[in-house]
């Protein structure tokens, strides 16, 4: 789907008049364009900040070269490009329909003839792609266009000649992993050939036939793992070779002569040595031979839905007009301040007259949500704000509805406390306000509210998203406009498998969060000396690994299981799979293998399940998991079972805080409650960005002299000295009057600017100290604590241990 131009957007390039945008990554920019004749094209354009660099620029032109030496009906043509211009552009033929991602995750599986067509032309286009010489690298779903005559192989960015140097070079993996060959997950260099663009259309064609990758999902180093030493998961797709015309006609079923049966050629794909791998010629001429793809009936080769949707999307696409209206720069940028934490805040209000518009069209809603807190949702909550001045705004993208709602809720409410301390200050160079938006916890919906936050032109940085899953979704969007994410409770190796240029992770990643399990064990589980003065041999300890819990449950149990290895005492290692209700039997298993302890990887249902099970069978050594585990349906499923449980996490209860004393007052102060997991955290963060946000603007008593400085105090309490040069005010794009310093005309600095300043930081927060790689934004602190279970309910303990 096309999106409206931004202010910042050109209007021509090479000849091509821009319409609209396609799409956008941290590199640049995918327009539909016009040329004189009305031919439509995919225009993209590298930013300019990358052109200068010799080496991408390089890259681009190996792309531009690529694409042009392959002729195939089955790959998208270059229709014109401009590698040495300013910045660099290259244009393809523009194909409406959508890629197979999108119509997979649409409309759902193709069924097999489908495939096997699919298979057939893809096939032939990588024929002439390795007969140019040329190795693709990056076949994958979303790099496949579908249309009514065929699909279309795009993207040639990673592209590499057959006989080039830089294909050879070690420890760098290219391409997308999960559609990846071995030889590309282990960098093998100059072993990554035609055989690899072979191996990665099995995993596209198995996606398209099941709707899963064939080595799962999860993070990058999972599914690299998982690539080189597991077999592919092909359940459920079958081996015809096409689909009868009548099942019950055995004369309609194909023969040998039809070629090789689907799941047949999935294996042969997805072998893991290169040399026992079709080529794509002989999949194209020999495994699928001419009669299981009639060319007559090449124009229906997609199911009906699928073939509708190409035509609207079609039908959407010619219609534009000349071109799409830009979007206007904060024209519908919300002034007001934030809406109440529990309330979706889609539409938060822009003005009082939108204010009235809305209790005038909604009342019998407000009526239906309960009077006081319906009209909360669309009132002012931020005190301390000059009247008709201009308010800056933190943003937060939460999940204030869906599955991890009290967590979101719970970083809204922390967050705004903090701002609304922050107001309270008589030297504030300028007033801020909360706009949380609510994404759903979900990664249909996150777009949407990351758009919103980024075309705010008043924000300056965002808290959130809740879940992993919306924050995967969205990070290369707020990249792409440099806005900072600072994540509080999204904690996957996802998040950081990519060098984002916005993105600050506040807290340990899932994975880190299993060493101190480990360290715990070495500590605290060493044998008693016997009479003889030696120590007994020491237990390995149980891991169980519930494949419920996906990406955290393996990055859980595979961190476990190689520190346990390192530190020389290896585990027992089991695992069940996903779905899995008795965890008797395996429980029994490790068990007999008289293990000392026990680990579980997985969510609170499943360790549930096996804390009664451990119960039952009178277990008492140390059991622990991870966070995901420190959930009330933890408590209720498991009963007294969950006694003596430990768990590690990335938050703390402010309650058992010594120096979260006067945060904890000042929440059930404000909210009548006490401050959930997650809302001193976002508290910290808020004020570390305010922090930052302070040291490069002129504070209001400030002369605007260069060397000055003023004292303030933060909302925490302390006392910090508030640099306010010259020097530093000019980089970060300050526009306050020399010798005036008022909160007038005070200036926060840029986005870029404070995604720098952020990165460098420092900060003593009452959750943590916060420190961060400025390579990256990946969290440098320790920040993990251990929570166990006693009389029913989570008591935290402090901070984990991180040495043995």
């Amino acid at each position: 789907m096309s999106e409206p131009l931004l202010p910042t957007d050109p209007t021509r390039i090479g000849g091509h008049r821009l319409l609209a945008r396609l799409g956008a990554g941290g590199m640049g920019v995918v327009y539909l364009g016009r040329t004189e004749a009305g031919a439509l094209a995919a225009v993209k354009v590298v930013r300019s900040e990358y052109a200068d660099e010799p080496d991408f620029r390089a890259r681009f032109r190996r792309e531009v070269e690529a694409a042009r030496r392959v002729s195939s009906p089955w790959a998208v043509p270059v229709t014109g490009a401009d590698p040495d211009a300013d910045e660099p552009w290259l244009a393809t033929a523009f194909v409406p329909g959508p890629s197979l991602e999108e119509s997979v995750a649409r409309h759902g599986t193709l069924p097999t003839r489908s495939v096997l067509a699919l298979a057939r032309m893809l096939a032939a286009a990588l024929r002439e792609v390795h007969a140019a010489g040329l190795v693709h690298r990056d076949v994958k779903p979303a790099n496949v266009l579908l249309a009514m005559d065929g699909p279309r192989l795009i993207d040639f960015g990673i592209a590499r000649a057959t006989d080039g140097t830089a294909i050879t070079s070690t420890d760098l993996v290219v391409g997308t992993p999960g559609f990846l060959s071995p030889e590309q997950a282990e960098a093998r260099g100059a072993a990554v050939g035609p055989a690899s663009d072979v191996f990665s259309l099995g995993c596209l064609l198995a996606y398209a036939a099941s709707g899963r990758p064939p080595f799962g999902t999860g993070t990058a180093d999972a599914l690299l793992y998982r690539t080189v030493h597991d077999e592919p998961d092909l359940s459920g797709i079958p081996e015809a070779a096409a689909d009868p015309a009548d099942p019950a006609d055995p004369a309609s079923r194909p023969s040998p002569a039809d070629g090789v049966g689907l799941l047949t050629l999935l294996r042969l794909c997805l072998a893991k040595d290169p040399a026992d791998r079709p080529t794509a010629e002989q999949i194209d001429t020999v495994l699928l031979v001419e009669d299981a793809l009639p060319r007559a009936e090449q124009l229906a080769w997609l199911p009906e839905d699928v073939v509708r949707g190409i035509a609207d999307r079609s039908a959407e696409m010619l219609a534009l007009p000349d071109i799409e209206p830009t979007a206007a720069d904060g024209a519908a940028t919300p002034t007001a301040g934030a809406a109440d934490d529990t309330k979706d805040t889609a539409a938060e209000p822009a003005s009082p007259a939108r204010r009235r518009l809305l209790l005038a069209s909604g009342a019998a809603v407000l009526m239906a949500a309960g009077g006081t807190a319906a009209w909360a949702a669309l009132r002012d909550d931020d005190p301390g704000a000059s009247a008709g001045a201009r308010r800056w705004a933190i943003g937060v993208q939460a999940d204030l509805s869906g599955a991890f709602r009290t967590a979101g809720r719970a970083q809204v409410r922390g967050a705004r406390l903090a701002v609304e301390q922050y107001n309270a200050r008589k030297d504030k160079p300028f007033a801020l306000a909360l706009r949380p938006v609510d994404d759903g916890g979900t990664a249909a919906r996150a777009p949407g509210a990351a758009k919103k936050l980024i075309e705010d032109t008043d924000v300056l940085a965002v808290l959130g998203p809740t879940s992993d899953e919306a924050a995967v979704a969205v990070l290369g969007t707020y990249d792409e406009a440099l806005l900072p994410l600072l994540s509080v409770s999204a904690g996957g190796l996802l998040l950081t498998s990519k060098e984002y240029r916005s993105f600050v992770h506040c807290r340990p990643s899932d994975a880190a969060l299993s060493l101190p399990i480990s360290i715990y064990l070495m500590k605290h589980t060493n044998p008693p000396r016997t009479k003889s003065t030696e120590r007994a041999p020491a237990l390995r300890a149980g891991l169980l690994q519930d494949r419920t819990g996906q990406t955290y449950a393996h990055e859980s149990a595979g961190i476990n299981a190689s520190m346990m290895r390192s530190l020389g005492r290896p585990a027992y290692p089991r695992v069940v799979p996903a779905g899995t209700e008795d965890m008797g039997p395996v429980v029994n298993d490790m068990l007999r293998a008289g293990i000392g302890s026990f680990v579980y990887a997985g969510y609170a249902p499943g360790a549930a399940r096996v804390a009664r099970e451990l119960s039952a069978a009178g277990f008492e050594g140390p059991r622990l998991a991870s966070q995901a585990v420190i959930d009330p349906e933890f408590l209720k499923r498991a009963g007294e079972a969950a006694e003596g449980w430990l768990m590690t996490a990335s938050f703390i209860d402010p309650a058992a805080v010594p120096a979260a004393k006067a945060f904890t007052a000042a929440f059930r102060k404000r909210y009548d409650a006490a401050p959930g997991y997650y809302a001193a955290e976002a508290y910290d963060t808020v004020n570390l960005v305010i922090q930052e946000l302070l040291k490069a603007t002129p504070s209001k008593t400030s002369t605007g002299s260069a060397g000055s400085s003023t004292s303030s105090t933060s909302s925490t309490g302390s006392t910090r000295s508030t640099a306010s040069t010259a020097g530093t005010a000019g980089t970060a794009g300050t526009a306050g009057t020399a010798g005036t310093g008022t909160a007038a005309a005070a200036r926060p600095p840029s986005r870029r600017e404070l995604v720098r300043l952020l990165r460098a930081s420092r900060y003593k927060g009452i959750t943590k100290e916060f420190s961060f790689k400025p390579e990256d934004g990946t969290f440098a602190g320790w920040g993990i604590f251990l929570h166990q279970v006693e009389g029913g309910r989570f008591r935290y303990l402090g901070v984990a241990p991180s040495e043995v």
